[in-house]
């Protein structure tokens, strides 16, 4: 935290900003109406991220949307350490925060798990393997992406931890505090044995 402590509020200001309007671009509903798929709202559980897309059963489609959601993680961090040396982590939170809540949707955005692993492996590409690798390992032994997803996320502020980044283990602090919340429903679904698995349809 050193770093961010000796730069100026304003700078760190426009960086999180910049993250957030560059993670706010919905390229789940982009791609999926450019590609005549329809509103991604209204397939599937209406969420706007990769796992939702593949409902539509574009699979091309669906791992675009991976890409591109990671990438938009990814940038922000890298513009921001461009700029100031050290503010990745303020514009990959904001990165995070707009793909969760992007000001295009009135703040509806989606669950974030793709852009976490963007940041992760923006801040130090070691936290991105752990990250896929527990990801991946959870949704293909289960078949569940939010527990995958889940399961990452928090892998993320131990991994941090283990690596010695301490400047990013705030922010995969509170990021795990967001994943869980936004998948609060997914949680519920689990505990009740009723969430759906990969490649199955959702109403929900």
């Amino acid at each position: 935290m050193s770093d961010l402590a000796g730069m100026a509020v304003a700078t760190l200001g426009a960086l999180f900003l910049m993250g957030y309007l560059l993670g706010s671009i919905p390229f789940g509903i982009i791609l999926t109406r450019l590609a005549g798929a329809g509103d991604l709202r209204s397939i599937g559980s209406g969420n706007i991220g990769a796992t939702n897309v593949l409902r539509t059963g574009r699979k091309g489609l669906a791992a675009a949307t991976l890409l591109f959601d990671l990438g938009k993680g990814a940038l922000a961090i890298a513009i921001a350490e461009a700029v100031a040396p050290g503010s990745g982590p303020i514009a990959g939170l904001g990165a995070f925060l707009g793909h969760l809540y992007p000001i295009w949707l009135k703040f509806a955005g989606g669950k974030g798990v793709a852009t976490l692993l963007g940041i992760a492996i923006a801040l130090y590409w070691p936290l991105g393997v752990v990250f896929a690798a527990v990801w991946l390992s959870t949704a293909f032994a289960f078949r569940y992406s939010s527990l995958g997803g889940m399961l990452a996320a928090a892998a993320m502020p131990v991994a941090a931890w283990w690596f010695g980044m301490e400047q990013a283990l705030w922010v995969f602090v509170v990021t795990l505090v967001f994943v869980l919340w936004k998948h609060r429903g997914n949680i519920e679904r689990l505990m009740a044995g009723t969430e759906p698995k990969i490649g199955k349809s959702s109403a929900a």
